[in-house]
């Protein structure tokens, strides 16, 4: 496939991974808890507020549903949202961003951990990040800052800092994937690695894949074969190869890799890649069936978004998902809060290579 025909086609995709990131995040933030949020009790949720089909940010809670839901529930239910609510999986693309902007594609894994030093609070990190952010700040240099005193190194975190890659590497899943795997180091190693080139690669096949499933062969391609990651991305093609429904996909799958973790990279890779194929293309399908997966339901919703949004563009997300963010973000990142998802995705479009 060729590159996408103009640069006006090609805005309106990046903007649609930004926008579509967000949104997809917002969605799944009040459920995150993935221990206690399963899959069935998500969908029990929304069928006492009669919101099965989900087509809209989830509905408020009622009775002990609030004390159950993120506390930042309150801006990020439909009717209350003004603008993103801050979250990590929007921090981490804002941080790529800069990372380019500042030292290019030719950036090194020790300049990102700078970068988190500088413009990253330590209390906005968490799991792998916050014990690499430690590591940092105690003298470690990569990769014992992903090595040392961190149980969480293949968990999903160097996943969700993968879009950045994706968006500024249109139709090039390769040289996406080398990307973050430079990014991902720093902090992960195994599963946790593969997943954010897995994811990177993603993306960027999104900007001239024909359809969904060849972006997620492609994204394939570019992770050892032989690891859990990639073996349970195939298996969930392959139960979508069978038309089995997309329920008894999640639960076959969910006991395949039972004892993981609902943070780990790859049970989820599984539940985002079922919302990728299930949705086949459609925005609103996309992320309301990768939430509905349960486990990390923001950073899940939060890719499904940025892979949707970059497939279909901007000008096809439904707008009762782009109005309420009302164009702003809200962000850890020194000196970013209150940026306009516009501005991001005019800056992200300036560091595309022609090239490419």
């Amino acid at each position: 496939m060729t590159l996408v025909d103009n640069e006006t086609a090609l805005a309106d995709r990046i903007l649609g991974g930004w926008t579509g990131r967000i949104a997809g995040n917002m969605l799944g933030k009040p459920v995150e808890q993935g221990e206690l949020w399963t899959r069935e009790r998500i969908d029990r949720y929304l069928r006492q507020a009669a919101a099965l089909p989900l087509t809209d940010y989830l509905p408020e809670p009622t009775g002990d549903h609030e004390i159950a839901l993120r506390p930042e529930w309150p801006q990020c239910v439909r009717g209350r949202i003004h603008g993103s609510c801050r979250d990590d999986d929007v921090d981490y693309a804002i941080l790529g961003l800069d990372l380019l902007e500042t030292h290019g594609f030719g950036f090194s894994t020790e300049q990102v951990g700078d970068l988190w030093l500088l413009r990253l609070p330590f209390l906005q990190t968490f799991t792998a990040e916050r014990a690499a952010y430690r590591n940092l700040a105690n003298g470690l240099k990569p990769p014992l800052t992903a090595t040392y005193d961190n149980p969480y190194q293949e968990w999903i975190g160097a996943l969700i800092r993968a879009d950045i890659f994706g968006w500024t590497c249109p139709g090039v899943p390769r040289r996406a994937a080398q990307f973050a795997r430079r990014d991902a180091v720093l902090s992960h190693t195994g599963n946790g690695v593969y997943g954010a080139m897995w994811a990177a690669a993603l993306i960027a096949a999104a900007f001239t894949a024909p359809t969904v499933r060849h972006a997620v062969d492609e994204a394939l391609a570019v992770i050892p074969a032989s690891s859990r990651l990639a073996r349970t991305v195939r298996r969930v093609v392959s139960l979508h190869d069978t038309r089995m429904s997309w329920e008894d996909t999640l639960t076959t799958v969910a006991e395949e890799t039972g004892g993981l973790g609902w943070i780990h990279t790859v049970p989820n890779a599984a539940v985002l890649t079922a919302g990728l194929l299930y949705g086949d293309g459609d925005f609103t399908r996309t992320i309301t069936l990768t939430v509905r997966g349960g486990l990390d339901t923001d950073s899940n919703g939060a890719t499904a978004g940025s892979v949707a949004g970059v497939f279909g563009g901007a000008a096809a997300i439904p707008d009762q998902w782009k109005a309420p963010l009302e164009d702003t973000v809200r962000s850890a990142v020194f000196g970013y809060d209150g940026v306009r998802i516009s501005e991001l995705a005019e800056r992200t479009l300036r560091l595309v290579e022609p090239a490419a």
